[in-house]
């Protein structure tokens, strides 16, 4: 496995990765979950797949197996910015506006969203592993432009993954249920810590979820 990081105007020197990631995204929210977010028949990709987005991937043998976005809470494109504030302004109908209780603006805090793995990472220490790298890829980009704090919305289930393979990951807003999918979800918050984290090959690690509810 290796991790790359890029954004839309960097996206061009790793060939087809940055598709795939869309077509990766639309097996899993799509095809998988359900959800109704913009998509066709091979990708999904809304309105925050713009330049302020940057991308964390992880490839297997050319192949890509997971990643995540983010982008600086200071970011904005059009009439949106990122997608916790878009909620908490109430322009997501699928996200309750206090999910997050506050309106957040700072370039020292990045959001992360859809955070995706491939079902082709099947063992527990793989999948381990996919997710450290995504993550300490997120970490690097957005410390790299003196980011401190990443948050994201996310099953709670991450918080204890995150945990578990030593990132200081805490819920910090209250938890809803979302009606598409059936899932619990919260506003995780993490502290940027710049640098490589070891690779986990415990197979006992908890599995990644996806990274925020759906949007429409």
């Amino acid at each position: 496995m290796e991790n790359i990081t890029f954004n839309l105007a960097t996206l061009h020197r790793h060939g087809t990765a940055f598709y795939d990631f869309l077509r990766l995204r639309k097996r899993f929210f799509v095809d998988t979950l359900g959800w109704n977010i913009p998509h066709d028949d091979q990708v999904e990709m809304d309105q925050y797949d713009n330049p302020n987005a940057w991308y964390s991937l992880v490839m297997r043998e050319g192949a890509v197996i997971g990643g995540a976005r983010a982008m600086a809470t200071t970011a904005t494109w059009g009439s949106h910015s990122y997608m916790l504030r878009d909620a908490v302004q109430g322009k997501l109908i699928d996200i309750p506006p206090q999910v997050l209780g506050q309106d957040i603006v700072s370039a020292q805090t990045w959001e992360c969203t859809r955070l995706v793995m491939s079902e082709r990472v099947e063992t527990q220490a793989d999948r381990s592993a996919c997710l450290t790298m995504i993550v300490q890829g997120l970490i690097n980009v957005a410390a790299d432009q003196g980011a401190t704090q990443l948050m994201s919305l996310s099953p709670l289930a991450l918080m204890r993954a995150l945990r578990q393979l030593g990132f200081g990951a805490q819920r910090i807003g209250a938890p809803y249920t979302n009606d598409n999918d059936g899932r619990r979800y919260a506003v995780l918050s993490m502290p940027v810590t710049h640098g490589i984290a070891a690779i986990p090959r415990d197979a006992r690690r908890a599995q990644a979820q996806p990274v925020h509810a759906p949007i429409r």
